[in-house]
């Protein structure tokens, strides 16, 4: 009976909080290399209210659909559940996840140290409100993110930093990202929406 109140609040929030996600805003990692980090991107993801994930995973270490993913004991526990809350799809390569997202409207941002010959902005003072349709990639934790996702990326951004070490781990660079994204298209969705009811009304 207890288990089925837990489950039942769990649900409540869920609906309670759908509101609040950023639609059409999804976070693309491009071949991870650690399950921890995949892990703690999702549970960034979902706390933070944005959309969706997308796994490049070359090497096919992740689960093949979501529903094998939400049931992996490790992926569940280090996404602190998480993952049974947010959707996840994996791509084989770069080039399908590419296409598919460009069939679908959607305009791509890399998150990397400035990039010679792309618009580079800084996180603290890009507006990420002007597309409908949002992926954000971040690269993997050694390499960064690919040449084939930097040519059909529209801007890169950086994270300004001021101490001797100038990099973040994947984790850490999600949550800082997503944080200002999520807080500028939340402000903006909701805006729309008054707007809307004030037509309705």
């Amino acid at each position: 009976m207890r288990e089925k109140k837990i489950k039942s609040a769990l649900r409540q929030r869920a609906d309670k909080i759908k509101s609040l996600v950023c639609k059409n805003l999804i976070v693309v990692l491009e071949n991870p290399s650690e399950w921890r980090n995949i892990g703690a991107v999702i549970r960034n993801v979902n706390a933070l209210g944005a959309e969706k994930v997308y796994v490049v995973d070359k090497a096919g270490k992740f689960p093949e659909n979501w529903q094998d993913m939400r049931e992996d004991k490790t992926l569940f526990r280090i996404s602190a559940s998480a993952i049974k809350w947010t959707f996840v799809k994996r791509f084989v390569d770069s080039e399908s996840c590419i296409k598919h997202l460009e069939e679908n409207g959607f305009k791509s941002f890399i998150t990397s140290p400035h990039i010679k010959g792309k618009i580079n902005i800084s996180l603290d003072t890009g507006d990420f409100t002007q597309h409908k349709k949002l992926a954000v990639w971040f690269g993997n934790e050694t390499t960064g993110i690919s040449d084939l996702v930097v040519e059909h990326s529209e801007l890169c951004i950086n994270i300004p930093m001021n101490g001797i070490i100038e990099s973040f781990n994947l984790a850490t660079s999600t949550g800082i990202v997503l944080y200002e994204i999520t807080k500028q298209r939340r402000s903006f969705q909701s805006i729309k929406r008054t707007k809307s009811l004030k037509k309705v009304k």
